[in-house]
């Protein structure tokens, strides 16, 4: 009995503990995130006071630095203050800082000169609870989701801005292209789709986190029988989100049509054998080293399932050939 109560004391004890520390280190983030905006204000408005007559370049920064150190302490160097310079330039207006994030999380949001990519990240970083060094920065998530469709991308970038990422029909789901630099693979290194599934699934969380959001594994190799022969599916999801089964074959070459044929009769077994009554329809991702946009639009033209194909590259892309690109899709759509 005493036992019993004191592991009832100690989980209170310990809830309390947890609960004050929690506070007192929003409570720290909200004063830190107080005091370098106003720095930063304060920088700012002397530089318009003087009209730009006092330069306020590396040499004033620094003697800034050296006085407020000796009255202040550690934490002005001249690096910290131009970060400080910088958010007040990014954020000019206080109430619109969210006290979710904290300064490391606006030292690397600040740099994002576009507002809509900055918005976009912002909302991925409360919605997700992203740590600082989320990889979805370094593999410019917000790109990959805009050239996954290019119909109505002028659409996506406000949405995306407004609301970060949501999942709401298949299409929300897909990306291009996927990144797999946490295989560690140095291309070009040809390898056996066996061999790229073995990796995949020995890196699953990494993996998970490049599918996004609301992904469950299932398995690889699931079995389909039909007229008693075997067929497998490479990988097999659930995305709680959509309520949907998402397969995923993984082919090392350029996609061809019978891949989407092969695609198509899967999700047709999956809809009729698999789904239960509460599932939505199954969505199949091709993954592969390359796909002609022209063939895969008429290929599909005319199915009914959700059909999407991608690729995926070992590497991160060139966030500014990924930018280019963007460019050139919202030209031609507008």
């Amino acid at each position: 009995m005493l036992e019993t109560n004191n592991l009832k004391m100690i989980q209170e004890i310990t809830n309390l503990v947890n609960e004050v520390k929690s506070n007192l280190a929003s409570e720290i983030n909200k004063s830190i995130i107080y005091v370098y905006w106003n720095i930063g204000r304060i920088i700012v408005s002397n530089e318009n006071e003087f009209n730009n007559r006092l330069e306020y370049g590396s040499e004033i920064l620094k003697g800034l630095s050296a006085e407020l150190t000796k009255y202040l302490g550690k934490g002005y160097s001249v690096t910290n203050l131009k970060y400080m310079r910088m958010f007040f330039k990014a954020y000019p207006n206080y109430n619109e800082l969210n006290e979710k994030l904290s300064w490391s999380h606006y030292c690397e949001l600040m740099i994002i000169k576009d507002d809509a990519k900055r918005n976009f990240y912002e909302k991925e970083c409360i919605n997700s609870n992203w740590s600082v060094r989320q990889r979805q920065l370094d593999t410019s998530l917000f790109e990959r989701l805009l050239l996954s469709d290019g119909k109505n991308n002028k659409k996506k970038v406000l949405e995306l801005a407004k609301k970060g990422q949501t999942v709401n029909k298949p299409s929300d789901i897909i990306k291009q292209p996927y990144v797999f630099e946490f295989l560690g693979i140095k291309e070009p290194k040809p390898l056996l789709e066996k061999d790229l599934e073995y990796k995949l699934i020995r890196h699953i969380e990494d993996f998970l986190l490049e599918l996004g959001k609301g992904f469950m594994f299932v398995g690889s190799q699931q079995r389909i029988t039909l007229n008693n022969i075997d067929y497998y599916v490479d990988m097999v999801f659930y995305n709680k989100f959509l309520k949907s089964y998402v397969l995923i074959d993984l082919k090392m070459n350029k996609l061809k049509a019978e891949n989407l044929g092969q695609m198509n009769m899967y999700l047709n077994y999956y809809e009729k054998v698999v789904n239960s009554e509460d599932d939505g329809k199954p969505i199949g991702i091709i993954l592969c080293a390359e796909k002609d946009k022209v063939a895969l639009e008429y290929a599909l033209g005319g199915l009914s399932n959700n059909i999407f194909a991608s690729t995926y590259t070992y590497y991160i892309p060139n966030k500014e050939q990924l930018i280019r690109e963007v460019e050139k899709v919202l030209k031609e759509t507008n």
